[in-house]
């Protein structure tokens, strides 16, 4: 497991090999390298697997799709986990853009007039595990009270706008322009007092997606 300092040092440009959009194909790959990589002849790997010679070039060549017990028996007979085969296929991965002034305004607990929210994008189910839920959060009547919220994961907030003192458990923070927070959100938080309006703040909140 990385250090604390191993784990701030990586490169957050940093690209991942190339990968393969074709399944077919990113199977066929696998199984060549793996085998070329055990200096396997192809006769010797199709012996082992039970496939003729001519069958198992096209899996090579990624000319036809492999049943699933035939993918099971190259990656025993290559001694490889069974996803292993499948590690140079590319998948679709979600990205949603919302123009300025498009973010989705929604009900959420607490909402009221002079606290809107906007969700500016959501991915569900996806490889990561994670859900990210962005809001941008618009404060601008200084007489209604702000509610506490809790619920599970992190977030962190930016503000863009305004002066406003918010609360994260037991303690206060006064939070301006370019200032920060990143935190529990498990622990009661939320606007505590406004001192400038008005208030606008990018709220981003990451949880587990449901199993």
């Amino acid at each position: 497991m990385p250090t604390k300092e191993e784990a701030l040092r990586q490169n957050p440009h940093a690209l991942r090999d190339q990968r393969e959009k074709n399944l077919e194909v990113a199977i066929g790959r696998q199984v060549r390298e793996l085998r070329k990589r055990q200096r396997m002849t192809g006769g010797e790997l199709a012996a082992m697997t039970g496939l003729s010679a001519g069958m198992l070039s096209k899996i090579e060549n990624g000319v036809i799709s492999p049943s699933l017990n035939t993918i099971s028996a190259l990656a025993h007979a290559l001694r490889v986990p069974l996803v292993q085969l499948f590690s140079s296929y590319e998948e679709e991965r979600g990205c949603m853009h919302v123009k300025s002034g498009e973010g989705v305004e929604i009900e959420r607990a607490g909402t009221r007039a002079g606290h809107q929210y906007q969700l500016l994008g959501h991915i569900g189910s996806n490889a990561s595990g994670v859900v990210v839920e962005p809001y941008l959060i618009t404060l601008d009547d200084a007489s209604h009270r702000f509610p506490t919220f809790q619920h599970e994961g992190i977030e962190m907030l930016y503000m863009i706008e305004g002066v406003v003192d918010y609360r994260h458990g037991d303690r206060i923070y006064r939070l301006e322009p370019g200032d920060s927070l990143l935190f529990d959100s498990d622990a009661p938080h939320g606007p505590e007092g406004i001192v400038t309006l008005p208030v606008r703040y990018l709220s981003i909140i990451t949880y587990p997606q449901a199993g």
